[in-house]
Formats: structure tokens, C-alpha cells, sequence
């Protein structure tokens, strides 16, 4: 079996031997995204709400190139390097989703790349084709 990857020039190109998305069957995994700006290749400036805001960006940019949605995430992993960021993440991350929300789970991290403060993974579900 070959994988089948996809990722977007409208986000962070992979800074590792990693893809930034991998469909197995009707699932696609996404790898993490951190809040860089993929225009500067920079972390963006500003709190946890605006690095909130850039990863989903980030992770957005990617589903669109696989031809998804976040109304096709059905699992959230939220890593913060200070759960005391929570209230901040959250209000943002309740902006991306409707109800019924994904699945989510949220962790705090010894450290993440280039001193971000968030970084955001997602599992999507490809709708199957009557």
C-alpha cells in the first residue's frame, strides 16, 4: 500500500522527514501545526489566541488541498505549554466548529518548535460516495 499525502503552499511547508497529511482508507491524519506564518516561515507575534487562530489557519489550508473541511474533523489534539493558555485556546478553538464538536483532547508540553505556545492535530473523516 502506497500513502496517499497532501499539503498546501497556503500553509507551513514540513520542517522534518513527516507528511502534513496522510489519508489511510476514509481517514486523514494531519500532523501537528504550530503557529507559524507559512508566508515568513515565522512564528506569528501576539498571545494564545492569535497563535490559536494562525495553527487552525494553518490546518485549514491543508484540508482544503485535500478537499476537506473542519466540518470533516472528528478528533482534535490540542498540545499548550501552559494549560493557563486553556481559556484562551478554547474561545478560539469554539470559533472553527459547530456543534456537534470533534472528539478533543488537550495536554500541556515541556516546549514546542520555535517557542510556540500551541500546536494543533486533527483527524478528518472523508464523507464515502453513494
Amino acid at each position: 500500500m502506497s500513502r496517499i499525502t497532501f499539503q498546501s503552499d497556503q500553509a507551513p511547508k514540513a520542517i522534518g522527514p513527516y507528511s502534513p497529511a496522510v489519508q489511510g482508507a476514509n481517514f486523514i491524519y494531519l500532523s501537528g501545526q504550530t503557529p507559524i506564518d507559512p508566508v515568513t516561515g515565522k512564528l506569528v507575534e501576539g498571545g494564545i489566541g492569535e497563535q490559536t487562530r494562525q495553527a487552525f489557519q494553518n490546518l485549514k489550508a491543508v484540508l482544503l488541498s485535500g478537499g476537506l473541511s473542519l466540518e470533516d474533523v472528528v478528533k482534535v489534539n490540542v498540545y499548550l505549554v501552559d494549560m493557563a493558555d486553556f481559556a484562551g485556546m478554547n474561545a478560539v478553538y469554539q470559533e472553527q466548529f459547530a456543534a456537534p464538536y470533534p472528539a478533543r483532547t488537550t495536554v500541556a508540553v515541556a516546549g514546542l518548535p520555535l517557542g510556540a505556545r500551541v500546536e494543533i492535530e486533527m483527524v478528518a473523516l472523508r464523507p464515502v460516495s453513494n
